[in-house]
């Protein structure tokens, strides 16, 4: 018996005692007195006994059938078993046309150890901050590293850039490392669908922000390009501070994994050209509207992103006019350039690169001479000995022999034994 059936009966005990009177009962148990004298007819006629609901122990009327939920878990068992009852859900519905509640999924997937309920833990609390009000005004940026194709490739990283207001994927990339590069490119991807945000929120990595001593300050290659872009960078403290990429990194790997096993795709290239799509459900699915209906993102019309979004450093040439780059000797042939002249020199991604004059920006020209000798092999240690071996036996010369050495000492024939004599 329920908790309110025991209040229920403890009134018609009342009732039976005459010490209470049927509407003090309805206004105790705040139901209708219409609905005391129904409870007052049956415990007449019942006892306790009619007090409890009458439903308990049969079924819902709107309760599945049973083959639909053993054919639905069969399902997930073959094709979904390590999805979550959300995801494999949307999965039923979407490719096998089956109508069913998550909760009532999950219940059965619990059942027949497909999953597992989670444990509660206690955590630290962090205070939640609020969303930005318009989209556009914070990017949070990070890179995930992880097994992506499960064994199928090789180990990769996944660029995510997401939007503070929305919680909307605005740029995805899969790169085989987290390096500056693979930051521009997605910038760039981001840059030319939506324009310039007015700030991004990164961790402290390398790339975003110098720590090593005197260089504290100084400016990486991604800094100085959002500066150019007058984009802001702002770094985290903690991993919790820009909380909301972090968990769709944890969403990511849960999903996207899945999605790419079902489409048998197992490249870098195949997984970048389908992101497109994956990001347009993904954001029908979990973005939000945004409080504001600004946009706070700005145009990109008038910034040469070419050249912004490359790789930029000072050199100084010499009194030659001549500058090394990649082991290769080139001369600055322009009429403009002299010896110790300060120039930048751009390079971009294809392998390419330009000097330009650090005063006025302008390109100039020059031409390659020569290469230097290529670097030395690398070579291990089963293979080192060998190495050393042949190049000691090729460059081994014959004992010089005086032309009168019979006068001091006599020569034996190669086929006699040695036998010197002074």
């Amino acid at each position: 018996m329920s908790q309110a059936e025991t209040k229920r009966l403890e009134g018609m005990a009342s009732l039976q005692n005459k010490a209470v009177t049927q509407v003090q009962v309805a206004l105790r148990l705040r139901i209708s007195e219409r609905q005391v004298r129904r409870l007052w007819r049956r415990f007449q006629r019942d006892g306790a006994a009619g007090i409890v609901s009458r439903s308990r122990g049969r079924q819902s009327n709107n309760r599945l059938p049973e083959d639909l939920v053993d054919r639905a878990v069969q399902i997930v068992a073959e094709r979904y078993a390590d999805f979550g009852p959300t995801f494999a859900n949307e999965k039923l519905r979407e490719l096998h046309a089956i109508q069913i509640g998550t909760e009532t999924l999950r219940q059965a997937m619990i059942r027949a150890e497909l999953w597992t309920p989670k444990i509660k833990r206690r955590r630290k609390i962090h205070p939640p901050r609020e969303r930005r009000p318009q989209f556009g005004e914070l990017i949070q940026i990070d890179g995930s590293p992880h097994d992506w194709f499960e064994g199928r490739a090789p180990r990769c990283s996944l660029i995510v850039f997401i939007d503070d207001a929305t919680s909307k994927l605005v740029a995805l990339q899969f790169v085989h490392a987290e390096t500056t590069w693979a930051y521009l490119n997605t910038l760039r991807q981001m840059l030319t669908k939506y324009g310039r945000p007015l700030a991004l929120y990164s961790d402290k990595h390398s790339i975003f922000r110098t720590t090593h001593g005197l260089h504290s300050n100084a400016q990486t290659q991604f800094g100085r390009a959002l500066e150019e872009l007058d984009i802001d960078l702002i770094c985290a403290n903690s991993p919790q501070a820009k909380g909301r990429v972090e968990r769709a990194n944890h969403t990511l790997q849960r999903r996207l994994i899945r999605e790419l096993r079902l489409r048998n795709i197992s490249t870098m290239e195949a997984a970048n050209a389908y992101l497109a799509d994956f990001m347009s459900d993904h954001n029908r699915r979990f973005s939000v509207a945004a409080s504001s209906d600004i946009d706070a993102c700005r145009t990109t019309q008038g910034f040469d992103l070419n050249g912004i979004l490359a790789i930029r450093y000072r050199r100084e040439l010499s009194k030659d006019q001549i500058i090394q780059l990649d082991r290769n000797i080139y001369l600055v042939d322009d009429r403009r350039a002299y010896k110790y002249q300060k120039i930048t020199v751009i390079e971009y991604e294809n392998s390419t690169f330009e000097l330009r004059d650090e005063d006025d920006g302008l390109p100039l020209q020059f031409h390659r001479l020569r290469s230097l000798n290529e670097q030395g092999q690398i070579r291990t240690a089963k293979d080192l000995n060998a190495h050393i071996d042949r190049r000691t036996r090729a460059g081994k010369k014959a004992p010089l022999i005086p032309a009168n050495a019979s006068t001091y000492f006599k020569i034996p024939h190669p086929d006699q034994p040695e036998n010197r004599t002074f």
